[in-house]
């Protein structure tokens, strides 16, 4: 199955997104030279993505890790957990998230991290494994989350910004200004689209197929799988 074009920068982002240790930190300009020689992302993204870098690298461990906390773990408004911005803490996020590992399970990923799978870096290592149409579409469909996590970083003057710009640069989506309050109950701002439609698993194919990706609307964080360009 050949996978998206864009294959090794999803797996990039996910480590840019996941939590910022040491290793991590040490890998970042093997990192960005991956992102170069794909050429996936557009000069201005590439600039950002640099930008960011060099935060992560520059900066004080300490302070690098808090800031990682306080942009993704403060409240639902920039969190990482996709389902959490249209299900919350309602009783659709546990049928959600067992639809979408068995999604995975279709696509030929097993889920085996610590981490819940909705979960932007999981969600962006299964995009990596899938065909180039796939992947794109799958992204696409979180386009109103990520453009609502991307406005709120970009509120904060938050460098994470650039990371989830280029995600909705790999999904083929120009990041769009959401008004949104930190905090903000999302579940009624996003009847439309549906989020992942639910995360469905109607309509999958047998793995090693195209797999139709249904997702449908309505916690700290460190994968266990380092993610290898």
């Amino acid at each position: 199955m050949k996978t998206a074009i864009f294959s090794k920068s999803c797996r990039v982002l996910a480590r840019l997104l996941d939590y910022p240790h040491a290793e991590m930190r040490a890998a970042l300009p093997e990192l960005f030279a991956v992102l170069t020689e794909e050429g996936a992302l557009s000069p201005v993204r590439l600039a950002e993505m640099k930008a960011l870098m060099a935060t992560l690298q520059q900066g004080d461990a300490y302070e690098v890790e808090a800031r990682y906390v306080e942009s993704f773990d403060r409240g639902r408004a920039t969190s990482l957990h996709m389902f959490e911005h249209v299900h919350g803490d309602s009783r659709d996020r546990g049928p959600a998230l067992v639809d979408l590992q068995q999604t995975y399970a279709a696509g030929g990923m097993f889920f085996e991290a610590s981490e819940l799978p909705d979960y932007l870096p999981v969600v962006l290592e299964f995009a990596s494994t899938q065909p180039a149409e796939t992947a794109k579409a799958f992204l696409a469909e979180m386009a109103h989350i990520l453009n609502a996590i991307h406005s709120g970083l970009i509120k904060r003057d938050n460098p994470y910004a650039a990371a989830i710009g280029a995600v909705l640069e790999l999904a083929g989506e120009t990041p769009q200004a959401v008004q949104i309050t930190v905090d903000e109950a999302l579940d009624e701002a996003w009847q439309e689209p549906a989020a992942f439609d639910g995360c469905s698993s109607k309509g999958q194919s047998k793995p090693g197929a195209p797999q139709p990706i249904h997702i449908v609307r309505k916690t700290h964080h460190h994968q266990q799988e380092g993610v290898r360009p």
